[in-house]
């Protein structure tokens, strides 16, 4: 979910940075995945500024271009062609000066130098259009010259702001967070618990009021309270439905939506402020009445404009004589929307059975802003409030409108907060620790958790019913937990583990089972080497350092005298063994356990035994020839990019998604010159490989290259139990192929190259191949030439070339700005 960083902090009061936010926010649960800053107005406005026309002549070549200079107050005059037919001397005007961006929708282009029909023109004069600021594109944006000064950056002139937007990832059990303001408190609980001092978040006052009296709409509500436990509603009139204001059309664009109307935009919103769909009816098609019903076997036309198949168990709003309006907690229908002719409406906030609109949602095949939020079970309470604050949003939007009459409100069973009894001694012995009471006590309150008794260390708790998974006391001592601190929790040291159940599989050998198959398959062959090695192979190195070493007390030799660290050397000494007897091709992997000292182990190490540190490890070696003997194809040495390609193919065989991997070139005294290593995000070390040390080989005898990776298999496995399966439609639509060459400086890396253009091109671009180098002749000294082949697709239509162009402007200037890349 898109939470705006302005937005969120008109509710809760913090001079946290963003990235401050996103660790709080971070630290209690609500994992914040990324960070983007949004610009009012794409681009920022960078490189225009405020001119002046000084003069304005017709162009000797052109019936339509006019050549004029423009004052930029900087230096000399610029000398611009223009073929707008309002430009005039003495005219206040925005000029982009040479080198900047103007961006248009999805597509940017760079102002250059240009010489047109024979005369040079050193900028351009923008239209509204042309600089993202209005749609008027009949001309060039006319100031007043004498309000302005010329060389005034555009964006001071036209107020130019910027947003963060914040993306939380919001689990299942979570609805209460679904809105800019369930998360702000949340966060002012951070804030408590932090500054010692309350801090709570704040809704926006009210100014919407209902007469008392009935609703002039007459509702039906023919269904039971368990699917439909509130439904409320209130009729404005006097409507005149437009364009919204700017503030609410930004701040519904920053968190990714599209404004469509006032009203529309009104309840969207509100959604994603308070966390509570609404749906707004246009009373001239409404009828006598509304009636929630559940639905006959019928088709009816959705707002995306899809064709539902409606069946008995859906439930559905209704007009009085049972035509279907809305799909209730799902989609409205196409016919009941509000358009610019709408004049009044039925306002409605209602509460839907979880279970029930999760059914219709999926047998639909549709997954809404207001689904996602109903099928995880919202609170009956909360409908008022944003009733009332979309009410109260309208009347300020549409000077003229008003209610009329009073507030519907069917709700035949008023829930009541969940009744929780919450031991102390309990919640003790559940985290391990004790608490303060203060501290627990101030929790709960700056959770909305009501402490209504106390019978010494039993606490008699109401919890909000928006908290539907705040049920039980072991609930409470989660939520407890996660406002205090995980971290601040010490641990023992010990672990307490049960034997795994009857029937219960053990997925990690599995995996590895599935693994050796594929190596296997891959020509691969299985080693099984001791894990007593010997104390002299380690001395000298720093990765594998002789300190760290578990030595035996009473070891059999003294050339197995320490438990390996590694699983290098016995893949050596295999290769060595085996290139003795006139092999020439070795390709092998092992599994085994490496050990080594830790006596700086921290409590939160997990060790098989105090002082050592015990790990899963799998080796892979490649070296010889890759083809020999053949007479189809010439002897062919072995290559790193191979141990590369089986590493990768290890990930995708476990489906961890390499997008989610970092890489990055890693020293290692075992490598004969720089290690490649791949890490998760946050810095562990998942697979390290490079070319072994000649040094090493020497002590084997080994003369020809070797390549080694250790892969840290306890790391990676826990990543693949985070892996959940998911199938997915295929791709309708075609992947585009664009290439570029670029000259780039001979240290940069396609690894580099390829990271700067995902992070242009975030959404579409599915993958990046490099199909050729070169070094040498006709290149400047210390660049090369890479030629790469970027694969675009969008999975929801046929990409159009201004699409595909603009992508790849982007990435291109991606490119040139960060490695300073030319186009060849």
């Amino acid at each position: 979910m898109n939470i705006s960083y302005d937005l969120l902090r008109s509710y809760v009061a913090t001079d946290l940075s963003p990235e401050g936010v996103a660790e709080a926010l971070t630290s209690i649960g609500l994992e914040t995945g990324g960070i983007e800053e949004v610009e009012s107005i794409p681009g920022g406005l960078k490189g225009l500024v405020l001119g002046k026309v000084l003069t304005c002549v017709e162009h000797e070549n052109s019936d339509h271009l006019h050549v004029t200079t423009v004052d930029v107050g900087a230096g000399e005059p610029l000398q611009i062609v223009c073929g707008a037919p309002n430009v005039a001397a003495g005219k206040g005007v925005v000029v982009a000066t040479i080198g900047t961006v103007l961006h248009a929708g999805e597509e940017s282009f760079t102002i250059k130098k240009g010489k047109i029909r024979g005369v040079e023109s050193y900028g351009m004069l923008c239209s509204e259009v042309e600089i993202g600021v209005g749609t008027d594109n009949s001309g060039i944006i006319l100031l007043d010259a004498d309000s302005i000064t010329p060389g005034t950056p555009a964006a001071s002139h036209y107020g130019v702001s910027s947003d963060y937007v914040l993306e939380v990832d919001i689990t299942p059990n979570r609805v209460d967070a679904t809105s800019h303001y369930g998360v702000a408190r949340d966060l002012a609980a951070y804030l408590t618990q932090q500054t010692g001092t309350e801090v709570r978040a704040q809704l926006p006052e009210l100014t919407a009021s209902p007469e008392a009296g009935n609703c002039p709409l007459r509702v039906s509500v023919e269904v039971p309270s368990a699917l439909c436990p509130r439904f409320q509603g209130l009729v404005i009139r006097g409507l005149k439905v437009g364009e919204s204001p700017k503030w609410l059309r930004q701040a519904l664009e920053r968190i990714g939506l599209k404004p469509i109307n006032v009203v529309v935009d009104v309840t969207n919103f509100v959604l994603h402020e308070y966390g509570q769909p609404l749906h707004a009816y246009d009373l001239s098609k409404v009828g006598a009445g509304l009636r929630v019903k559940l639905a006959e076997e019928q088709k009816m036309t959705l707002l995306d404009k899809s064709e539902g198949q409606l069946s008995g168990q859906d439930l559905v709003i209704a007009s009085a004589d049972g035509t279907p309006l809305c799909v209730a907690g799902v989609m409205g229908g196409l016919d009941s929307g509000t358009t610019e002719q709408t004049t009044e409406i039925f306002l409605e906030a209602a509460n839907f059975n979880a279970s029930s609109v999760r059914k219709t949602a999926r047998r639909l095949g549709l997954n809404t802003d207001s689904s996602f939020r109903f099928e995880r079970g919202l609170d009956p309470e909360r409908t008022t409030w944003a009733l009332l604050r979309a009410a109260s949003l309208i009347l300020e939007l549409c000077p003229g409108s008003s209610i009329d009459g009073g507030l519907f409100d069917h709700y035949p069973e008023p829930s009541e907060p969940y009744a929780v009894t919450l031991d102390l001694e309990y919640m003790h012995r559940l985290i391990g620790q004790e608490i303060p009471e203060a501290d627990v006590a101030r929790i709960l309150a700056s959770l909305e958790i009501e402490v209504t008794e106390r019978e010494g260390k039993l606490w008699s708790l109401a919890v909000p019913r928006y908290r539907v998974d705040v049920t039980r006391p072991s609930d409470v001592v989660e939520e407890i937990l996660r406002i205090y601190g995980y971290n601040r929790i010490e641990l023992s040291g010990y672990i307490h583990a049960n034997l795994s159940p009857k029937g219960a599989v053990d997925r990690s050998y599995s995996r590895r089972l599935l693994l050796s198959e594929q190596l296997t398959g891959a020509g691969f062959n299985e080693l099984l080497n001791n894990s007593l090695s010997s104390e002299a192979y380690y001395e000298g190195l720093t990765s594998y350092p002789t300190e760290r070493l578990v030595r035996l007390v009473n070891p059999l030799s003294g050339e197995l005298n320490v438990m390996r660290q590694t699983l290098l050397f016995g893949g050596l000494a295999a290769i060595s063994r085996n290139l003795r007897r006139q092999q020439r091709s070795f390709y092998y992997y092992e599994w085994g356990n490496c050990y080594e000292a830790a006596p700086e182990q921290t409590k939160s190490d997990a060790t098989t035994l105090a002082g050592y540190r015990e790990r899963q490890t799998l080796g892979l070696w490649v070296a010889g020839e890759r083809v020999t003997g053949s007479w189809a194809h010439p002897d062919e040495a072995a290559s790193p990019f191979e141990l590369k390609a089986q590493v990768e193919h290890i990930f995708e065989r476990l489906g961890i998604a390499l997008s989610g991997i970092k890489t990055s070139f890693v020293e290692r005294d075992i490598f004969a010159g720089p290690g490649y290593a791949y890490s998760t995000y946050d810095g562990k070390e998942l697979v390290v490989l490079g070319q072994v040390h000649p040094r090493l080989l020497a002590a084997w005898d080994i003369e020809l290259p070797v390549y080694f990776a250790s892969v840290d298999w306890e790391q990676i496995n826990r990543l693949a139990e985070r892996v959940k399966l998911e199938a997915k439609e295929l791709a309708k639509y075609p992947i585009v192929k664009r290439d570029l060459s670029l000259l780039i400086d001979s240290k940069t890396t396609f690894v580099e190259l390829e990271q700067a253009a995902r992070r242009a091109e975030k959404k579409l671009l599915r993958s990046v191949s490099l199909f050729d180098v070169y070094e040498g002749k006709n290149l400047p000294a210390g660049k090369k030439s890479y030629a790469l082949s970027f694969y675009l697709q969008d999975t929801e239509r046929t990409m159009s070339d201004k699409q595909i162009d603009a992508i790849m402007s982007k990435i291109r200037k991606s490119l040139e700005d960060g490695f300073g890349a030319e186009l060849r």
